[in-house]
């Protein structure tokens, strides 16, 4: 640090106070009565200003710069405008002694030597507050909210806004060191670190402190982290300043210079920071520079001196011929000014001279002229070293670190040899102050340079050699070497270049040039040699031959780069020039001085502050591209350059076929398709391959250089890799006009490849017209097949001979799944493919199509029955489905889909369906009946199928009647129905049918007809099954209820056979059965009600169709009084037999048929001879034309009055009127569901 007089003036009285317009454009002096007003740039006298009667003392600006105060013994305040005019003025009852501005509020403090005054413009009048003491000095703080007095009994009184006391500081020295200046720190933070020992060097305190901490804040301050130098500060500041809740002792620190020649620091709270410093002067101002960085002291040395903001005396501003009585730096600037009792003003510039070393990526630097920051350049890693001292010069190499201080030099080491640890620590101390303009360390020495002298210095301080030179030094520099024989680099100031071992007393002259050595630099295989000259050009030497290369102008530094042996660096004029061998330099703008070269980084020194500045180095390697020189242009690109520049740098050497240099290029942008192309021509080459027109061929249609590569495909004979590029690049007319009028094959080849770029383009008509030309229907038909180009399909197929019967099926494929099945079957007769036009009717279900064609042709009878009976079943549609099975011959199918449906219905609950169900299988089991191996299963299949049909028909109605809330049938149908059913339930009871149901059923009927020994029996069955919860109490109630009726039926009720007339109990062991005669009983299948029908059998030797064609003869009959007599009653008619009569003289010859064996336990059928069937009406026989293998049945009406209908197609018999009910109600026959419009069988 040094201090140039800027300019000075004197005037005759003392200069006790001055002040700065907050702008720094002017100068407030108090000088006797009167106020100097001076222009700060050059020091002229702008205006005395005249108001006081007797000396100012004191003087103070505002802040916000609109107005300043002054104090003077004639006891009054005078407050000026910057215009420099008087607008108020008030006293106190002594002489002021200071004055202040609050910074925030622009309140005025004024002091007196009894008394205290707050004054701001809002208010009318001064609020005056007595003091103990006479007031000396005061400082408001920062935020304005606290006023610090100092006064002549050693006391310091800080007050609030308000003027009420807050803390109270009481000197050691008491009124024997009065407070003759105090000053707040204007800092906005307090950044130092404060020791609490006190008998300690201030180094050892403070680094060894420092490193005894890393173990615990390792990973969380300056040496893990990667963050800021104040960052790292600020943790370090944490970790060593004392601890205290209130945050405000942080940020205001008051500076205390009393006349007990001490300097002092406290806290807001009163607390005293560290220890009192000694001046060993008596002080009389005390001042801050404006980020509170350094502080100010002048007093009764008669000069200025420069402290660190923690009390570290740096240096001497002025030297004066009197005391300083008030010093102050203009604001935001380094200026300082100084006023001495003998009237002399002097306007200083401080100027601080950067202080520092570097080696490789290691730069030292001096901060706050006490402190050094050592950063990583690479990593960006500081670390801060607070030496509490004024640092004088700093070297570093290595891993070692030397720092001069006014008494010592310090040497310090890394504590591990990692390249990024910055963990340093005192290796030695050589107690000794030294005078030297330049300082090197190496691994065991340090050099001093004291002008034209070099000593070497071991670290105990001990001299080993020393070298006398001719000439100034001007540059020194450590060029590596083994521990304790490194080698140093000398210029000097009559261009005089040396290299000094310091093992080694002789210093070896490398060369002399004309003009004095600036800087100095030697490349990395020691063979050339860059100095800059005090001409400020760069010359670059062959160090063996003494040879001048090359000279650049317009350079103040130099550097080689560290990893590559012909490039360097030189700055200068503003701009960084990089010069790669010979070749012409490249610039670009750069502040600074270019200080170190490592790689693509150039480590930069612009001011106080070194940086990283990351270059690409495309220049030069363009420039041994230019030159055809690949491997040289590659190990400039390792250096660092853009992935556009890697990219260049591989297609060069591509394009020179150095395929080493370009696969090491492409590996590094990862370029995978040219590393594939290098290594295909390397295996090509291996394999005997010479033709380079061939290989740079295909680097060129890799590049894109298609018709330079087409040149070379020709003229190396490869015409057909040519045609390929073309092709494969859809550059169609390109193709044509390579190929000319060549081979139609490859024309054609050229037009399919052509329809396949279109296709691709999503152009698919114009492929398909291509493809056609070039007679690739197949694709043709793909592509208007998958657009659902119909019409264009048609054309094609059309057009297409039927022999190719490939792309014709593949035309009827489409055609089909487009929904044109017309044009498919049309394809398929064209080509033939009969099995497929099947397939086609039977897909679209065209089922009249199919049929005409079975027909046409038997043997596909399967392919269109089978799946028409499938469509049919899932439709619902079985009985259909059941001739489709038949004509299929999928007889077994059918069986099974029905025996399915069939127990779906029955868990389902749907009997009705079952019952239907049931019937269609037996018929489809009397159909496989008539195949002789499965007769007998199948009839006896058919049998239990009726039977099961018949239960479940009737079942439906007792379901209904249980389950359902209401019921429409009336009680003789339900009582018939149950009785059926219990007669017929016998033996195991079929799946879904209840008997708790039929037995509840009956036991409720007969009851309520009178029946009620039936229902007696109903209940006491009941009592042995297992009753549901609903119908318990309906159960138990009947059955006590029914006791009370008579234990006999009613005879309306007893049913009447009518072959024998015999009246039969309600309850009939034998079942459905006459007790006599046992002829079965005929059920109407509605109501369940016995049919007078009897059922009768052909003699031996008389066919069916002779049989019916003797009833439809019809002979006349006698007219005699019938056998049968009619006998009518209130609710029944009844046919009785009269015995009486003469047997021989009936005319009616089928009743003489009716008798039998009385009492027999063998059923007698019916059996009539020719005559008796010629006797009988038409009209009152009923047959059963059962296919075969099944005989007819026939049943005689023995009440021909009574009308009955047989269903056609299931043979149950009605009686008429039921019959015509039920088929208006359901238009179809409730049995069987034959349609009532339905042709018979």
């Amino acid at each position: 640090m040094r201090a140039v007089l800027t300019w000075r003036d004197k005037v005759e009285q003392c200069i006790y106070d001055l002040a700065f317009k907050p702008d720094g454009t002017q100068l407030i002096l108090a000088a006797g009565n009167r106020l100097l007003v001076y222009d700060t740039s050059d020091g002229t006298l702008l205006q005395p200003l005249k108001g006081h009667k007797d000396t100012v003392y004191c003087v103070a600006y505002a802040k916000d710069g609109k107005r300043f105060a002054s104090g003077s013994a004639d006891k009054s305040i005078i407050i000026w405008t910057s215009k420099l005019e008087g607008i108020l003025k008030y006293t106190h009852n002594d002489s002021i002694q200071c004055v202040s501005y609050n910074p925030v509020t622009h309140q005025l403090a004024s002091c007196s030597s009894s008394d205290f005054g707050l004054w701001s413009p809002e208010q009318k009048s001064v609020s005056k507050h007595k003091s103990s003491s006479k007031i000396t000095c005061c400082s408001w703080t920062n935020d304005g909210q606290y006023l610090a007095l100092g006064m002549s009994n050693g006391v310091i009184s800080i007050r609030n806004k308000n003027g009420e006391e807050k803390v109270k500081i009481e000197r050691p020295g008491g009124s024997l060191s009065p407070i003759w200046s105090i000053c707040w720190n204007p800092s906005s933070r307090w950044e130092n670190i404060w020791m609490s020992r006190e008998n300690e060097d201030a180094e050892d305190v403070i680094v060894n402190r420092y490193f005894q901490e890393i173990p615990s804040i390792l990973k969380s301050t300056v040496y893990s982290s990667q963050g800021s130098e104040a960052e790292e500060e600020e943790q370090e500041e944490e970790d060593d300043s004392p601890r205290d809740g209130n945050s405000e002792e942080h940020n205001d620190i008051l500076a205390v210079a009393d006349w007990g020649q001490k300097l002092s620091f406290y806290q807001l709270s009163g607390k005293q920071i560290g220890k009192d410093r000694p001046l060993n002067f008596d002080p009389c101002c005390i001042s801050y520079f404006t980020k509170g960085e350094y502080i100010l002291v002048g007093g009764s040395d008669k000069q200025v001196s420069l402290f660190t903001k923690d009390g570290v005396r740096l240096g001497t501003v002025g030297e004066q011929n009197s005391w300083v009585w008030t010093c102050r730096v203009k604001p935001d600037s380094n200026y300082v000014v100084v006023g001495c009792q003998d009237g002399t003003i002097s306007f200083y510039q401080l100027i601080f001279s950067t202080v520092h070393g570097l080696y490789k990526d290691r730069y030292a630097y001096r901060d706050s002229m006490t402190d050094v920051i050592v950063q990583h350049l690479i990593t960006e890693q500081k670390v801060r070293i607070k030496c509490r001292e004024l640092v004088k010069k700093i070297a570093i190499y290595k891993n070692r670190l030397a720092i001069q201080l006014p008494e010592k030099i310090l040497i310090y080491e890394l504590y591990s040899d990692d390249s990024a640890d910055m963990h340093y620590r005192v290796k030695e101390k050589i107690v000794k102050k030294f005078e030297c303009n330049l300082l090197v360390v190496c691994a065991d020495h340090i050099i001093l340079c004291q002008e034209k002298r070099l000593q070497c210095l071991s670290f105990s301080g001990v001299k080993e050699r020393e070298w006398q030179m001719e000439s100034l030094i001007r540059y020194i520099k450590v060029i590596g070497g083994p521990a304790g024989r490194e080698g140093l680099l000398v210029g000097l100031k009559n261009g005089q270049i040396l290299k000094i071992f310091v093992d080694n007393l002789f210093a070896i002259v490398l060369l002399k040039q004309a003009t004095a050595v600036r800087c100095l630099d030697m490349s990395a295989s020691r063979n050339k040699l860059a100095v800059v000259d005090e001409n400020d050009t760069c010359l670059v030497y062959d160090i063996h031959t003494k040879e001048l290369l090359f000279q650049e102008p317009n350079a103040n530094s130099v550097a080689w780069n560290t990893q590559c042996e012909d490039m360097l660096c030189f700055s200068g004029g503003g701009y960084l020039n990089i010069k790669a061998s010979t070749f012409p330099v490249h610039q670009q703008k750069l502040q600074g001085f270019v200080v170190g070269y490592n790689g693509s980084k150039i480590f930069c020194l612009h001011v106080f502050s070194m940086s990283a500045v990351e270059v690409p180095q495309s220049a030069p390697m363009y420039q041994y591209l230019d030159r055809k020189m690949f491997r040289e242009a590659y190990q400039i690109a390792c250096l660092g350059v853009t992935d556009t520049d890697w990219r260049e740098l591989a297609m060069e050497a591509l394009e020179g076929l150095e395929f080493e240099t370009a696969k090491k290029a492409f590996t590094r942008v990862q370029d995978l398709r040219y590393l594939e192309l290098i290594s295909s021509i390397e295996e090509r080459k291996k394999r005997g391959e010479t033709s380079n027109d061939l290989f740079l061929a295909d680097v060129f249609s890799y590049q894109g250089k298609f018709h330079e590569a087409a040149k070379l495909y020709r003229r190396s004979g490869h015409e057909n890799l040519a045609l390929n590029m073309y092709t494969d690049l859809c550059m169609f007319e390109y193709a044509k006009d390579f190929l000319g009028s060549g081979d139609p094959k490859e024309t054609k080849m050229l037009i399919t490849k052509q329809a396949d770029w279109a296709r691709n383009i999503n152009e698919p008509k114009a492929a398909v017209e291509m493809y056609i030309s070039a007679g690739e229907h197949a694709k043709a038909i793909e592509i208007s097949g998958s657009h659902g180009w119909v019409d264009m399909l048609i054309d094609i197929a059309r057009k297409l001979d039927k022999a190719e019967r490939e792309p014709l099926l593949m035309c009827a494929r489409y055609f089909k799944k487009l929904d044109s099945p017309g044009y498919a079957a049309e394809t398929y007769l064209k080509v033939g493919d009969l099995k497929s036009l099947v397939q086609l009717y039977v897909d679209t279900k065209r089922w009249d199509e199919a049929f005409a064609l079975g027909e046409k042709h038997p043997e596909f009878k399967d392919d269109i029955y089978v799946p028409y009976a499938q469509w049919l079943a899932e439709n619902d549609r079985f009985e259909e489905a059941q001739k489709a099975f038949h004509k299929a011959g999928r007889q077994g199918e059918a069986v099974r889909v029905l025996e399915q449906l069939t127990h779906n219905a029955v868990v389902e609950s749907r009997f009705n369906d079952a019952a239907y169900y049931y019937w269609m299988l037996s018929m489809q089991c009397l159909d496989m009946a008539q195949d002789p191996a499965q007769k007998d299963v199948m009839l006896d299949k058919f049998h239990h199928f009726q039977h099961l049909a018949e239960l479940y028909h009737g079942y439906q109605t007792i379901h209904r009647y249980t389950e359902e809330p209401f019921s429409f049938d009336l009680p003789e149908t339900l009582f018939n129905i149950s009785k059926f059913l219990l007669h017929s339930l016998t033996k195991a009871t079929p799946l879904g049918i209840s008997k708790v149901n039929t037995l509840f059923t009956l036991a409720k009927q007969s009851k309520a007809l009178g029946a009620y020994k039936l229902a007696r029996h109903a209940y006491d069955k009941l009592r042995g099954l297992q009753i549901p919860a609903r119908i318990q109490k309906s159960i138990e109630l009947g059955t006590l209820t029914i006791r009370s009726k008579p234990f006999h039926d009613s005879e309306e009720l007893v049913p009447l056979c009518y072959r024998c007339s015999t009246n039969n109990p309600l309850l009939n062991n034998l079942g459905n059965v006459c007790i006599n005669c046992r002829q079965p009983f005929i059920f109407s299948a509605s109501s369940y009600e016995v049919l007078h029908l009897v059922e009768f059998y052909l003699e031996e030797g008389i066919t069916d169709e002779e049989a019916v064609a003797l009833i439809d003869l019809e002979a006349p009959r006698h007219k005699r009084e019938s056998k049968w007599q009619e006998i009518a009653s209130n609710n029944s008619q009844t046919l009785r037999l009269d015995e009486t009569m003469d047997s021989i003289g009936n005319d009616d010859p089928f009743t003489a048929k009716l008798s039998f064996e009385q009492g027999s336990s063998e059923f007698v059928p019916v059996v009539v001879n020719r005559s008796v069937l010629r006797s009988m009406s038409r009209r009152d026989v009923l047959i059963k034309r059962w296919p075969p293998p099944l005989q007819w049945q026939y049943f005689r009406s023995l009440l021909p009055d009574a009308s009955i209908t047989m269903c056609p197609s299931c043979f149950q018999m009605f009686h008429s009127e039921d019959y015509e009910l039920l088929v208006l109600q359901h238009a179809c026959c409730p049995y069987c569901r034959r349609r009532i419009d339905d042709p018979g069988p």
